[in-house]
């Protein structure tokens, strides 16, 4: 059995392809598995576990369809959907999991999975702004406001970000690997896994000839969906990219 990692899927209602595609990943690949994790930004936007609509309705209904088929899944939050509660996650049968979260393999490999805003370290004031964002108080505020203003608000923001990221230096807005490798060093982990930059990479950091670090970056879905898939009895990692309207009959 393999563990299956994904990320950044931006469903949203304008992007019907892209959940089409995903409802067929969960019927035929994720059902294969023994677990998914999903790494933040399933949402293009997540304004709190109130805003009820067809979309999250359908995609609660196919998480679920894995818990009963005993297949684990599991959630970290992104920066789209950091505000996806318990009250949602129960309706999928999904765990919500911290920030940053280490796994711990057969082998005795360990992975340590996380969303990846915290690693474009160099960009000092979307980390600020992440900050502040996260903070409980600021979300107990933004959750009690109605959800027609939660709408606007969120609305100035993403602008406020696109804007921000016109004018950012690719550099800043791409992972720092010093960062990477200062947060597997100080979790005692092998591999990261991580999703967020939407440039899909494995980098190798080599401390000594025996001693690699392996950071893997899943992409996003667009006219491709992105995973990894993790062999827990051989340690084989496999990064697939395979098109969103694929059949698959097993």
């Amino acid at each position: 059995m393999s563990i299956l990692f994904i990320s950044d899927v931006h469903l949203c209602t304008k992007s019907p392809y892209i959940t089409d595609g995903f409802l067929r990943f969960l019927n035929y690949r994720a059902m294969r598995a023994k677990s998914l994790y999903i790494l933040g930004d399933l949402f293009e936007t997540w304004l709190g576990d109130d805003d009820c609509n067809l979309l999250h309705i359908n995609i609660a209904k196919a998480l679920k369809a894995l818990n009963q088929k005993r297949i684990s899944c599991y959630f970290i939050h992104g920066n789209h959907d950091f505000l996806l509660g318990q009250k949602y996650a129960r309706e999928c049968g999904m765990t919500l999991l911290s920030s940053n979260q280490v796994l711990k393999l057969a082998s005795g490999k360990k992975i340590i999975i996380l969303h990846g805003d915290i690693l474009c370290a160099k960009d000092s004031s979307y980390q600020l702004f992440r900050k502040c964002l996260r903070h409980i108080i600021v979300q107990r505020l933004f959750l009690s406001l109605p959800l027609s203003i939660r709408s606007r608000i969120f609305s100035a923001i993403r602008a406020c970000c696109v804007q921000h990221t016109k004018y950012k230096s690719k550099k800043k807005l791409n992972i720092n690997l010093k960062t990477a490798t200062d947060i597997l060093i100080q979790n005692h982990a092998d591999i990261m896994i991580h999703g967020h930059t939407h440039q899909p990479a494995i980098h190798k950091i080599y401390r000594s000839k025996k001693d690699v670090f392996r950071i893997i970056v899943l992409g996003c879905w667009d006219k491709y969906g992105s995973m990894i898939e993790v062999n827990e009895k051989n340690n084989d990692i496999l990064f697939t990219e395979f098109p969103l309207d694929e059949t698959i009959k097993y």
